[in-house]
């Protein structure tokens, strides 16, 4: 199939992008991603084979744009400041890209996508240098970078879905969760 002359693999990523974010992960399918092209469907089978191999290149653009953020918000804090700099740099990017952030919900393992993998694994050594910058005994990081994404993903799926309802301040209730777990990750020194 002829490619759409200056069509290129880029501008099918960032057309599937912004629709995630639009409308949703589950709304992006080649006809979508096609029609914002204004190209017929066949046309994206010369960038990407499939929906399969499409969701798999958001999976890796989120990942990639996700460590932009965090590696950026790190730069140049150390301690406290730089885990609430990545604490805040993550529900930022949640909040800007609620399509792509999905696609981070499910980590391949190493054997499974090898290339996914590593993308999602690339930040490790940023995250494990923050919690070295908190005086965190040189351990294991993966439980407390487990333990951080996870409140993360709680706080930032349940905004993002409208869990809170109630009248309260939500970034003071954002900022007390990164306070708690300041707290307990300080309390493993």
């Amino acid at each position: 199939m002829a490619r759409k002359v200056g069509l290129d693999r880029r501008q099918v990523i960032d057309a599937a992008s912004a629709l995630a974010d639009a409308q949703g992960l589950e709304s992006v399918t080649l006809a979508r991603v096609a029609a914002a092209l204004d190209v017929a469907s066949p046309s994206l089978y010369s960038h990407v084979d499939g929906l399969p191999a499409l969701r798999r290149a958001l999976a890796l653009e989120a990942s990639t744009r996700l460590g932009t953020a965090l590696r950026d918000a790190l730069a140049g804090e150390e301690g406290a400041a730089a885990l609430r700099a990545t604490a805040r740099a993550y529900r930022e990017f949640a909040r800007a890209h609620p399509g792509l952030y999905a696609g981070l919900h499910t980590t391949p393992g190493q054997g499974e996508d090898p290339e996914v993998y590593a993308a999602f694994a690339a930040l490790v050594p940023d995250l494990a240098a923050m919690l070295a910058g908190l005086g965190i005994p040189d351990q294991d990081p993966v439980p407390l970078i487990r333990t951080l994404r996870s409140a993360l993903h709680g706080f930032v799926s349940l905004e993002a879905s409208g869990g809170f309802g109630l009248p309260q301040d939500v970034d003071a209730s954002f900022e007390t969760m990164v306070d708690v777990l300041l707290g307990g990750m300080l309390a493993r020194r």
